[in-house]
């Protein structure tokens, strides 16, 4: 969890205080493989994206709690947690891009955003809808939600599904998911 990564910083910077010239190295390389923490995140490939937005619905149907993606989805708006722009014939996903510091952490007011093992996540219990994060986000990742809350991408984390779908339904396989 985040309070052992960070106790790990403390310990690995303390005993990069105290080291004398030969520890420093060892130092130096706990402190980096405490905070690189590497993590699956999604990544899209604007040249494979076809801008069919499949992946916004599956998103939308993903987060629903419906069991059927027609139940999920017919005759509603949906409310996908990634979108597809679209600018001089480039198409491309905007999701939360789950930064390692992360400036819609830094900015809730509430704590209502907090780091889950690598992952930003959302109460939305917490959340006021003062909306800092959303313009925190250099990304613009974060958008309003028909709960009053705010929503983002949170891996699939919190549906039945585990793992992301809007992976799942691309088409074209624009948009993968792992660790780089």
């Amino acid at each position: 969890g985040q309070a052992r990564t960070f106790d790990g910083f403390c310990q690995a910077k303390s005993d990069l205080m105290r080291a004398g010239a030969r520890q420093i190295a060892s130092a130096h390389f706990r402190i980096r493989k405490v905070w690189s923490h590497q993590m699956k995140r999604i990544y899209v490939n604007e040249k494979w994206c076809l801008g069919c937005h499949l992946c916004e619905y599956y998103c939308a149907f993903a987060n629903s709690g419906k069991s059927s993606m027609v139940k999920a989805l017919k005759d509603h708006k949906i409310a996908p947690r990634i979108r597809i722009e679209e600018r001089n014939n480039i198409s491309f996903a905007v999701n939360c891009r789950h930064c390692t510091d992360p400036l819609c952490v830094k900015g809730c007011i509430s704590g209502a955003l907090t780091i889950v093992d690598g992952a930003v996540q959302i109460d939305s219990d917490k959340c006021v809808g003062c909306y800092t994060c959303i313009l925190s986000c250099p990304y613009g990742a974060l958008s309003t939600s028909n709960e009053g809350a705010i929503q983002k991408c949170e891996l699939c984390a919190k549906n039945a599904f585990g793992q992301p779908m809007c992976v799942q339904g691309c088409p074209n396989k624009a948009i993968v998911y792992e660790e780089r």
